[in-house]
Parts: structure tokens; sequence; C-alpha cells
């Protein structure tokens, strides 16, 4: 039984909330259960009143037939954008002692080029952890080249994530070493602010990419693909094909990360477990 929800003076008719829910899964691929209802009306009533609409039922209406462009911001609006550096410590661990022992070992057969993608980069600290990763054990001077694609759906992060500044107390989350050579503490101005240097900031580059679209815009193969705590806002046949959609993109010999609370779903047959929620195609056994 659906109901009516009202935050900061704005409406919410169960009927409206259907046609958001339906709209918001159909674009970005994200499940709103009927507990959400709230959560919707206070992340959109900000956009009601800037753009002086009177009803949620208008701002369907501006969305769908007025404004399509105002999707983009909508789903800004609803995206979850929780994240910090070195999130999942134990998936960290599995590619400082597994994966990249694995591509030292193969480096007379294969390119020292490494191609990654952050399918759900947030505001960076998960693309900026694995490029600093990547780049203290595989260093330029021995010939590898690290290249991190980050996406995201919110445009919004994604400014926030090309800036790649962020509160100086961040810097707990990051291991010194790592600390003291990828990060600039700021001074002035900038006091009580830390920035990715030079070196990080060139290994990663930014796309907004729906990973609910039937295609993606990106060419060639990576050999790491992270998608980590997004999937849980899917539902089931979503999580399974948008799992489908990233392993076409996945090098036969790479690796999967998902979050801790996902996994791939009705996929036995494609991919086998590697490492903590890390999965790799069953061509790589």
């Amino acid at each position: 039984m659906t109901t009516d929800v009202s935050v900061a003076g704005h409406l919410l008719t169960g009927g409206e909330f259907k046609l958001f829910q339906e709209l918001i899964h159909r674009e970005a691929g994200i499940f709103l259960a009927d507990s959400k209802k709230a959560l919707l009306v206070s992340r959109l009533s900000r956009r009601l009143s800037e753009l002086g609409l009177g009803s949620f039922g208008e701002y369907h209406r501006y969305i769908t037939k007025d404004d399509p462009g105002e999707k983009v911001r909508m789903l800004d609006c609803v995206s979850t954008n929780e994240t910090h550096f070195f999130r999942e410590p134990r998936q960290f661990e599995f590619l400082e002692e597994r994966v990249i022992p694995e591509w030292r070992e193969a480096a007379g057969g294969r390119p020292r080029r490494l191609r990654v993608w952050s399918a759900a980069c947030s505001t960076g600290e998960e693309p900026y952890s694995i490029a600093m990763t990547l780049l203290a054990h595989l260093p330029r001077e021995s010939g590898w080249e690290v290249e991190v694609l980050a996406s995201d759906i919110s445009t919004r992060v994604l400014a926030t994530a090309r800036e790649a500044v962020w509160p100086v107390e961040r810097a707990s989350e990051i291991p010194e070493r790592l600390l003291r050579r990828f990060m600039l503490r700021g001074t002035g101005a900038r006091a009580g602010r830390m920035k990715a240097g030079p070196e990080l900031r060139e290994a990663v580059r930014f796309e907004r990419i729906n990973l609910n679209a039937e295609t993606y815009p990106v060419t060639g193969l990576f050999d790491l693909v992270f998608c980590r705590n997004v999937l849980i806002y899917f539902d089931g046949p979503s999580k399974t094909r948008v799992c489908r959609q990233l392993l076409r993109h996945l090098h036969p010999r790479g690796y999967l990360f998902l979050g801790h609370a996902e996994g791939v779903l009705d996929m036995a047959g494609e991919v086998a477990r590697a490492g903590p929620t890390v999965y790799a195609p069953l061509a790589h056994r």
C-alpha cells in the first residue's frame, strides 16, 4: 500500500513516488524501496523550489517532457556517494600480495601498460587509492604505465573528484608511505586541505558513465574493474546484467572487484571467486 509523504512542505503522493521509482530504475538501475519515499522527497525538494514547481507531478512532467537534461541533475540528487580512501582493505591486500606479483612475473610476456576501471568512483577516493597502490609498486622508471578510468553517473561527484582536494583529516585513511609520496598538504588559503600530487592526477581520468546503459562508451580491455558498493542499489536482474557488461570489458586474465555486501548472481559458469569479493573469468583459471 502506497502512502503520501511530506517533507519541508513538499508532498509526494504514492502515485507520484511510483512514477519516480520507475523512472529512476529505468534510467539508472537504482531500485528505491517504498521505505525510501521520505529520502526521495528530502533530496528532490530543493530542485522543486529552484524550478518554481508546485508538486512532484509537475517535476516529473518537467523531466520527461520539458527538460530531459534535468534527469542528470535529478540522478545527481538521488545518488548515494559514501566513500573513503582504501575502503575494504582486504581487497587492497589481495591486489598487493597476489595480483601485482602475478604481473611482475609475467612482465616479460605482457605489456607493462595497466588499465583499470573504477566504475562507480564517487568523489574519487577509490581510483586515487588504486593509482597510489599501483604507482608505488610498479613505477614509471621501471617501464610501467598506469591508466585509471574513473566513472560515475553523478556529474556533481565527478566535479569533486577532478578537483582531487579533501580535508586534511582524511589523511588518516591513507598509509603514511603513500601519503608522503602522493599527497600535497595545503598552505595559506589551502590550509586544512590536501590535494593529489601531479603523478597521481596524471594517472586518473574521469568520465560520466551510466552503468544501467545498454552499452558503455569505453574501448579496449581492462586488467582490473572495480564496481564496489553500487550494485546494492540494483535489483537482481540488473546486477547480473551490469556484471556481464563489465566482464565484456575485462581482460580474460583480469579481476572484477565488487563490494563486500555484493556478489555476482546467476554467473556460476562465467566467473570464479579469486579473493575477498574478487572474481576472475573462468578463462583465467
